[in-house]
C-alpha cells in the first residue's frame, strides 16, 4: 500500500529550498538549512533537522531486542527497612524488587524482616550492598533456601565477591545472576551517553577478565552480568543508548565467542530530578520510563517524584508504579517489539552512538582498563559535566519549575527534610569515586539562599513605555531573577525617569532592570538608568542588548542567569 500515493514527490534539495527561504525571511544567513537548524550532543553527535532514506544504517534494523512482546519487568528501589512498603508495591504492580542494603539503608539483619511473606520464587530480588555484598547475598540465599531465586546479586564487576558468587550462581541458580554493571554513576556524574556506555562496557569487559580467571567459561561469565543504565527525559536520546547498549554487547560477545542478549535495567536519570516544583519529576519521569520501554529496557525503574527532598510516602511510591502500570496496561508500550526499529532518525543516531561509545570504550581499554584508566574516565566525565553546566547557567538547557517558570509561592511538601533518596546515593555510585551532579542543583541553592532571607530579596523592574510594549522583556527578566528565588516589582506604564525612580525608591529594591523596546531605550534608557542611580540604585541591568551609559549589564536570552543571579546576590548583599 503506497499511502503517500495521492501527494507529490519531494526531496531533499525539495526541503531545503524551502527551508532556506523560510530562514532568510526570519533573517538566519547560513548556507544550508542543516548548517541553521542542527545542533550537537555531549558525545559530539550532530542532530539534523530532517531525516530521510539515505540515512538509514545498513545494519538496520538490527536489534529489536530480546524483551517478549508482554512487557518489562516493573522494579521498584527500597531503601529502608519496611516490609508494608515491599508488600504495597507487590500486590500493586511492582514485580520485582531492588533492594539497598547497608549504612543508612537495610541492615543486612532485616533482610528476613523485609522480605517476609515475598515469594521469592515469583519476585526477583536485585541487591545492591557495596562493601557487604558477600555478607547480603549469603543471607538471601540463606533465606531463600532451595527456592528458586530469580535477580541479581549486585556485585560489582571488580568486587573480590563477584567471582565466587558468580561460581555458585553459575552451579546450581539458574535464575539468578551475580553481576551488576551498574553505568548510572557515570551519567550522574555529567557524562554523555557514549561515555555512559563505553565505561559499561569496559566494567562489563574486567568483570568478564574476573570471572574467567576464576575458572567460569566466557558464556557463564557472560550470563552472570546485567546492566544498568539511566534514562532520562530526552526520550530519543535513551531509546538510542538502550539500543546501542545491546549493539555493542553483541560485538563484544561475538568477539569472546559468547552468545546471548544483553539484559537491561533502565532507572530513571537522578540528575534531572528537582526539589523544587517536584511535582514536574513526574512528567520527566513518565517520559524516561516510555522511552525505556521503547527502547527494550527488560526491568524499569520509576523514582518517585519526591526523592530529592524526603523519603518517599506510600502516595509518591503509588505514583511511581502507576507510572509504569499506565504505560503498560493502558498505553500498551511493552507489546510491540522494538517500535522506534527503521526510524530513519532513531536507528542513525543508534548507530552513530555506538560508534562513539565503542571508540571511547577503546580508549579505556588503551589506558589499561577502567581500573588504570580511572583517571582518564574521570576527565572526559569532568569535561561534558562542565559543557553541560554551562548549558544550564545559560539556560540552553532549561529546567521547567527551576531555571524557567519557577514559581516563589509554591508551598513545600508534607515532611520534606528528611533526607534525599536518590540512586545517586547508592553504594555504586559511591564505590564509582565520581561526584553527583544534579542539573538543578545550583539554581535551588540561590533559591534556598533567598528563601531564608527575613524578606525575600527583590528586584525592580523599571518598565518604560505602555503595557503591550515593555511586558515581554519584563516577564523574560522577572522570570530570570525568580529562578534564583528574587521577587519583582514593576514600575508599571510610563516613562517618565522621575517616577520610575520614585516608585523603584518605595519599592525598597537596591537593584533594578530596565524593560522596554529597543526603540524606547534609545529614547529613555539613559534617563531612567541616570535617574535610578540617583535614587540609590546599586546595579542597573538591562533586559535586552545595547550599550547605555549607567546601565551596567545585561539580561537576555542565552546570558549566563546562574552569573547574573549571583552578581545580583551580592549587589542586594545577601548572604547565608
Amino acid at each position: 500500500m503506497e499511502l503517500a500515493a495521492g501527494f507529490p514527490s519531494t526531496s531533499r534539495d525539495d526541503w531545503r529550498a524551502l527551508a532556506t527561504a523560510v530562514l532568510r525571511k526570519s533573517g538566519v544567513d547560513a548556507e544550508t538549512p542543516e548548517e541553521a537548524l542542527s545542533h550537537s550532543t555531549y558525545d559530539g553527535l550532530a542532530v539534523a533537522p530532517l531525516y530521510d532514506a539515505a540515512d538509514l544504517p545498513a545494519s538496520a534494523p538490527f536489534d529489536r531486542g530480546a524483551r517478549p512482546g508482554g512487557g518489562w519487568d516493573v522494579r521498584q528501589r527500597h531503601a529502608l527497612p519496611d516490609p508494608e512498603a515491599v508488600m504495597a508495591d507487590l500486590e500493586n504492580g511492582v514485580t520485582s524488587l531492588w533492594l539497598v542494603v547497608g549504612d543508612g539503608a537495610i541492615p543486612v539483619s532485616e533482610l528476613p524482616r523485609v522480605l517476609k511473606g515475598v515469594l521469592l520464587d515469583l519476585a526477583p530480588v536485585v541487591l545492591e550492598a557495596g562493601e557487604l555484598t558477600g555478607e547480603a547475598a549469603e543471607a538471601l540465599l540463606a533465606l531463600a533456601g532451595d527456592t528458586p531465586l530469580r535477580g541479581n546479586l549486585g556485585a560489582s564487576p571488580l568486587s573480590p565477591d563477584a567471582p565466587a558468587l558468580a561460581a555458585a550462581c553459575a552451579a546450581g541458580r539458574p535464575g539468578l545472576r551475580a553481576v551488576m554493571v551498574d553505568a548510572t554513576p557515570y551519567h550522574d556524574a555529567g557524562g554523555g551517553d557514549a561515555e555512559e556506555l563505553g565505561c559499561s562496557l569496559a566494567l562489563a569487559v574486567a568483570g568478564l577478565r574476573a570471572l574467567t580467571a576464576a575458572g567460569l567459561t566466557v558464556q557463564q561469565a557472560c550470563d552472570q552480568l546485567e546492566f544498568r543504565y539511566a534514562a532520562t527525559d530526552d526520550q530519543f536520546a535513551t531509546i538510542a543508548k538502550l539500543r546501542a547498549a545491546r549493539r555493542l554487547w553483541d560485538r563484544v560477545t561475538e568477539v569472546t565467542g559468547a552468545s546471548g542478549p544483553q539484559r537491561q535495567h533502565a532507572v530513571t536519570s537522578s540528575a534531572m530530578m528537582t526539589a523544587r516544583d517536584p511535582w514536574v519529576n513526574m512528567l520527566r519521569t513518565t517520559v524516561a520510563c516510555f522511552a525505556a520501554g521503547v527502547g527494550g529496557a527488560d526491568a524499569v525503574t520509576v523514582q518517585p517524584f519526591d526523592a530529592v527532598v524526603r523519603r518517599p510516602d506510600a502516595f509518591s511510591r503509588r505514583i511511581a508504579r502507576n507510572t509504569q502500570s499506565l504505560l503498560l496496561e493502558e498505553a500498551g508500550v511493552g507489546r510491540v517489539v522494538d517500535p522506534s526499529g527503521g526510524s530513519w532518525y532513531v536507528e542513525r543516531r543508534t548507530e552513530e552512538l555506538a560508534e562513539r561509545a565503542w571508540a571511547w570504550f577503546q580508549e579505556i581499554e588503551a589506558a589499561g582498563g577502567i581500573e588504570a584508566g580511572a583517571e582518564l574516565v574521570a576527565g572526559r566525565v569532568a569535561a561534558t559535566r562542565e559543557r553541560r553546566a554551562a548549558d544550564l547557567a545559560h539556560r540552553r538547557l532549561p529546567i521547567t519549575g527551576v531555571s524557567e517558570f519557577p514559581d516563589l509561592d509554591e508551598k513545600p511538601l508534607n515532611g520534606a527534610g528528611g533526607g534525599p533518596f536518590l540512586a545517586s546515593h547508592s553504594p555504586a555510585a559511591l564505590a564509582a569515586g565520581l561526584p553527583t551532579f544534579r542539573y538543578a542543583q545550583e539554581f535551588e541553592e540561590l533559591r534556598d539562599l533567598a528563601d531564608a532571607q527575613a524578606e525575600r530579596p527583590k528586584v525592580f523592574l523599571a518598565t518604560i513605555g505602555p503595557v503591550a510594549v515593555h511586558t515581554p522583556r519584563a516577564a523574560f527578566a522577572a522570570n530570570l531573577f525568580r529562578a534564583g528565588g528574587l521577587a519583582t516589582e514593576t514600575a508599571g506604564p510610563g516613562a517618565d525617569p522621575e517616577q520610575i525612580a520614585t516608585a523603584f525608591a518605595v519599592s525598597g529594591a537596591t537593584v533594578a532592570c530596565l524593560c522596554s523596546s529597543d526603540k524606547l531605550y534609545g529614547q529613555h534608557a539613559e534617563a531612567v538608568a541616570a535617574a535610578l542611580k540617583r535614587a540609590g540604585a546599586r546595579t542597573v541591568w538591562l533586559a535586552g542588548k545595547g550599550d547605555y551609559a549607567g546601565v551596567d549589564g545585561r539580561v537576555h536570552a542565552g546570558c549566563d542567569a546562574l552569573d547574573v543571579l549571583r552578581t545580583t546576590f551580592r549587589d542586594l548583599e545577601v548572604t547565608r
